[in-house]
């Protein structure tokens, strides 16, 4: 008996092709794939996506036998999962795998931000501390108001673990958690209260530029922005401008807008810290969701059923 075919968009690991080969008929296309689709879309049953570009609409009509779709990751804004939905088609994530190291990412990039981490370690590496004398100092975060954009997962992890830097932490997300913290329901008011504001919301067209101007003017001159959900939760394009006039005091950012471009403004600022998009990248993590993204896939074409559907696809 034939192996059902599945379609991988983008490399992934070793250890994840050879475990997809076991079960199915593996094709990788690490790139556009849009000519393997065009050619061989119909034989596809099951595909993984690790590309950055997803799966919309038109390239599920070119694989009218797909089952399933498993995203390597835990946001799925990728893929389009309405039209997923209303195709029958089962969309996968891979949540809780990564709450740990995205939410210590988000903790080391506000300490690193306070503390003046890079510019320090320049500081002495130019050997200014000799030629100049002491560092300027920096800020501590003990006593400061932490908000969290986004209360999710990550979100309460991500609180959870601030709890031991004795920091005051409040919150905002479209409704009010049951978490033992304040909820803002306004998100300006909490900007406008924040010391630090921490984005970890999904991505998607709901919240779009959901951290805009306004946002930002609220937090103000002597406020930090940390980004680690999706870039296109912030106006990139509001955000330099506020950052060039200090309206807003600094940002820290692991995602952008049109990854992995980023605009020479932002790279050009001081008062920015940038990482390239690594909130959960490591070994052991990153081996987590590919083990999960994987087991989606297997699972499902074992018993229809996969392991993390996505919310909409609870039913399916």
């Amino acid at each position: 008996m034939s192996k059902p075919a599945v379609l991988m968009l983008g490399g992934g690991s070793e250890r994840m092709r050879e475990r997809l080969s076991d079960v199915f008929d593996l094709t990788v296309a690490d790139g556009d794939p849009a000519e393997v689709i065009a050619e061989r879309g119909d034989t596809f049953q099951y595909c993984l996506s690790m590309y950055h570009g997803g799966v919309g609409a038109a390239q599920m009509d070119a694989m009218p036998n797909l089952k399933a779709i498993s995203n390597y990751g835990v946001g799925y804004d990728s893929i389009d999962t309405p039209a997923a939905v209303e195709r029958g088609i089962v969309v996968t994530h891979t949540p809780d795998v990564l709450n740990d190291e995205v939410a210590n990412t988000a903790i080391m990039m506000l300490l690193a931000s306070a503390r003046n981490l890079v510019h320090d370690q320049a500081y002495l590496r130019h050997g200014r501390w000799e030629a100049e004398g002491n560092a300027p100092l920096s800020r501590s975060i003990a006593g400061r108001l932490v908000g969290i954009v986004g209360m999710g997962r990550i979100g309460q992890t991500i609180a959870e673990k601030l709890a031991v830097f004795g920091t005051e932490i409040a919150y905002h997300s479209r409704t009010a958690k049951d978490v033992p913290l304040r909820y803002v329901p306004d998100l300006v008011t909490l900007s406008r209260q924040a010391d630090f504001l921490i984005v970890i919301t999904p991505g998607g067209p709901a919240t779009r530029h959901l951290i805009n101007a306004e946002v930002m003017d609220a937090l103000g001159p002597d406020g930090t922005l940390v980004n680690v959900a999706r870039g296109s939760v912030v106006d990139q394009e509001a955000l330099i401008a506020a950052l060039q006039e200090g309206r807003l005091g600094f940002a820290a950012l692991d995602v952008f807008e049109a990854e992995p471009h980023v605009p020479e403004a932002l790279i050009a600022l001081k008062n920015t810290l940038l990482l390239p998009h690594v909130g959960s990248a490591t070994v052991e993590t990153r081996q987590a969701m590919g083990d999960l993204a994987v087991d989606n896939l297997i699972e499902h074409h074992k018993t229809g059923r996969a392991v993390r559907p996505v919310p909409e696809c609870q039913h399916l």
